[in-house]
């Protein structure tokens, strides 16, 4: 007999992952690929604008220096702070609210774009989700995601760090939004023309063991992985991400230059 995977415990398991370690360390690494994603949106001055898992705020940051009036959505209070805090520095405008990507406490339409840069993507129940997005986007609104693919070095990463403490039996992978047939599948035909790019973000360390370095103690989902392992198995993780890091290196200069493929999509909402 099948065990139905419990979705509320997965998320409650996540926030509390996301909470862990420093995501805003992260997040400020890859800030870039909100900066590109709104500058793809095109989105006008004035635009209602929401960023669903916003954490620390790099979309919404983004989306507000171009004069969008725009709100911040995540469940982890802690990343939320952290992007309150990056907005006051700039003075801009931005509300920043505590919830859930799968239940967005917005009525139909209330948005003109609706964004997010590899947020929603962690969402547990995919389909709810992606209706949530749409829900809230006005007819003729922009939905504009950057997800990891899953067969760039973010999906490989995962499936490291699955071999030694696997995903909940049944989950989706998250990277699964990075496909641009199962996000056509999840828009469904709510959308009409989309747009969809692969792009690169490039990480870069000094060493392949200052990668795994940081990632064991910012990363939450690295940083629970060698949390749920026993002291004597943490070794052979640390040495997996070096390695993940080594194959991944296009440098030849003797640092590590790690491109990372995610999916640039930007798609006009139909009408209801």
């Amino acid at each position: 007999m099948t065990t139905a995977l419990d979705l509320s415990a997965v998320k409650a398991r996540q926030q509390v992952t996301w909470a862990s370690g420093d995501y805003g360390a992260v997040a400020a690494l890859i800030h870039p690929i909100a900066e590109w994603l709104v500058a793809a949106a095109d989105l006008p001055a004035g635009a209602r604008v929401l960023d669903v898992a916003t954490g620390t705020g790099n979309a919404a940051i983004a989306a507000a220096r171009c004069g969008c009036l725009v709100t911040g959505v995540d469940y982890v209070p802690e990343l939320l702070e952290r992007g309150h805090a990056r907005a006051a520095a700039e003075r801009l405008p931005v509300t920043f609210v505590t919830g859930d990507a799968e239940r967005l406490a917005y009525p139909d339409g209330s948005f003109d774009a609706v964004l997010s840069v590899v947020g929603v993507m962690f969402a547990p129940d995919q389909e709810q989700a992606a209706a949530e997005l749409l829900r809230v986007c006005r007819p003729g609104g922009t939905v504009a995601l950057a997800s990891w693919t899953p067969q760039g070095f973010i999906g490989d990463l995962f499936r490291t760090v699955g071999r030694h403490v696997p995903p909940p039996a049944g989950l989706r992978p998250p990277v699964q939004w990075g496909d641009e047939g199962r996000l056509r599948e999840l828009l469904g035909g709510s959308v009409g023309e989309l747009r969809a790019v692969r792009r690169d973000f490039v990480f870069r360390f000094g060493t392949p063991e200052e990668f795994a370095d940081f990632f064991r103690a910012n990363y939450g989902p690295t940083l629970k992985a060698f949390e749920a392992l026993p002291e004597e198995r943490r070794p052979q993780l640390h040495a997996d991400l070096v390695e993940l890091a080594r194959t991944h290196n296009s440098a030849s200069d003797g640092t590590v230059r790690i491109p990372a493929e995610y999916l640039e999509v930007v798609a006009q909402r139909t009408a209801a």
